[in-house]
């Protein structure tokens, strides 16, 4: 493993959240939606805290991440 840095903290919380919900292959762990719903909370504090100070490649990466996060979290819970 390398060192911890921001993306790897984003990707490791953005692939919680779609084994959380069971998007890995597995069933959903219990009391995912919630789960899923606090790691995503976590990940738009991120974005909200790291305005102006992420790198063009950090921002995209963290867009990138909420965006598939949310949309896992809509599927999952409909």
């Amino acid at each position: 493993m390398g060192p911890m840095d921001f993306s790897t903290f984003v990707i490791s919380l953005g692939s919680s959240v779609l084994i959380q919900l069971g998007k890995d292959g597995n069933a959903p762990v219990e009391g995912g939606l919630e789960l899923a719903q606090q790691s995503i909370d976590i990940l738009t504090m991120l974005e909200a805290k790291t305005a102006g100070n992420l790198t063009d490649e950090e921002s995209a990466l963290l867009t990138s991440v909420l965006y598939q996060t949310r949309l896992a979290y809509v599927e999952a819970k409909n």
